[in-house]
């Protein structure tokens, strides 16, 4: 009998310069750098409960379905890919006004223990980062995946 594999969960966090619902409604908005669906070369993106969503970057598909949007709140969705071997993970983000600002907190569930695995972990602080950084400075930035992951 095969042993359940050993999973992981990452959390990143970051304090956004911005008003919940504009943090929570640019994370849903493929057109704002500093989320996954707008670094896709291919997005289908259907934000709503029990809507689907697939994306691709540099040829590795993603795609799940968001189990949870309380706006301005809370977002939950599952994802996989060849990242996570198979494994549906659960990925959730709350958004919590703090001051002017907004405390945006993604946490990762359920990802294999694995070098793939444990890459989530940079590729969400890469985009939250982008995200920080939009609202940051009151400018629109446009941020490419591969300049931020030169070999």
């Amino acid at each position: 009998m095969n042993k359940p594999m050993k999973t992981i969960e990452i959390k990143v966090e970051r304090t956004i310069p911005a008003p919940l619902d504009e943090v929570f409604d640019a994370w849903l908005n493929p057109q704002i750098p500093g989320n996954p669906w707008n670094a896709a070369e291919k997005v289908i993106l259907d934000p709503k409960v029990d809507g689907l969503f697939y994306w691709t970057l540099k040829g590795t598909s993603h795609y799940g379905r968001f189990t949870e949007i309380e706006r301005p709140g809370r977002i939950q969705h599952t994802w996989m890919s060849a990242n996570t071997l198979g494994l549906e993970s659960i990925v959730t983000l709350t958004f919590k006004k703090q001051g002017e600002d907004t405390l945006m907190t993604l946490v990762h569930s359920g990802l294999p223990d694995t070098d793939e695995g444990r890459g989530h972990e940079k590729g969400w602080n890469h985009f939250l980062e982008i995200l920080r950084e939009q609202f940051g400075n009151g400018s629109r930035k446009k941020y490419r995946w591969d300049e931020a992951h030169k070999a």
